[in-house]
């Protein structure tokens, strides 16, 4: 590595000044280029209004890993913002992040958290432990609360497949950085109390695959049901949900087929009389 340059993608080339000799991307930021970082004071209530928030996001155990899926939509105040926001990023080939809250804050976190467990692997030659990753992504939302307390809060899911106990696992978290591990599933955003309420009648730990992700596609439709601020499925523009699944093998998507197949056996089950 070039010792006066640090490469990375979220924001370009940072010049080392050699103060900080640690393994964390996100510490060396806030100590050699805190100017980098997410500034977001000055902002008031009333701004905060305008400022697009994502919604609904969920993740799940099943038999051979971990899933989280999260629908399309952002608003801001009672309009919307963006039709296809993504909220369900890869942070490495065995973790996936979900955000709810402040869309632009919590993007940018997870595009940092990605580049932190990039360079703590190039620095110590070997990957973080899955709840080292966890840790990491709960002191960037500590780090946060101030803007959270002015109504930018990050409010995220983390899952991924854990390589050493080899299973899957998640997490959820709250604006002080405060993370709690979920032993089978948890939702959060605006439509999150119905998308558990959903899960809460498929979830089983011994559901595959494919089982997963249909019941992660019928909780997104229950949580667009009764939320308006929730996209869910929509058939007529082509969006759909993002569902990143982990497992030994690394992070897969379900594809846009298999969810519009999903959607459509909901539908066609609901016509027929059915609870789905």
């Amino acid at each position: 590595m070039n010792q006066g340059l640090l490469d990375f993608s979220v924001g370009g080339t940072v010049p080392l000044q050699g103060k900080y000799q640690g393994s964390s991307f996100f510490e060396l930021l806030q100590l050699e280029q805190p100017h980098l970082l997410p500034d977001l004071s000055g902002w008031s209530e009333s701004a905060t209004d305008k400022v697009p928030h994502g919604t609904t996001v969920l993740a799940m155990r099943f038999r051979d890993g971990v899933l989280v899926a999260g629908d399309r939509l952002a608003t801001a105040g009672h309009s919307v913002a963006s039709r296809d926001v993504v909220k369900v990023f890869e942070t490495d080939p065995y973790s996936v992040m979900a955000i709810s809250g402040a869309a632009g804050p919590c993007i940018e976190m997870a595009h940092i958290l990605s580049v932190e467990l990039e360079h703590y692997e190039k620095i110590e030659g070997e990957s973080l432990g899955l709840e080292g990753k966890a840790n990491k992504l709960s002191q960037m939302i500590r780090a946060n609360l101030p803007a959270a307390m002015q109504g930018l809060a990050v409010v995220p899911l983390f899952a991924g497949y854990d390589t050493r106990r080899k299973t899957g696992r998640l997490w959820k978290f709250d604006i002080t950085g405060g993370r709690y591990e979920e032993l089978e599933f948890d939702a959060t955003g605006s439509g999150g109390l119905y998308a558990r309420e959903s899960l809460k009648h498929s979830w089983d730990q011994q559901l595959g695959r494919d089982d997963a992700v249909r019941a992660s596609v019928s909780a997104l439709t229950a949580a667009a049901d009764e939320d308006r601020a929730t996209g869910g499925v929509d058939l007529e523009r082509g969006i759909y949900p993002v569902i990143k699944i982990c497992t030994v093998d690394g992070q897969t998507d379900a594809s846009e087929e298999e969810i519009a197949a999903c959607y459509r056996n909901i539908l066609e089950a609901r016509a027929a009389g059915g609870n789905l």
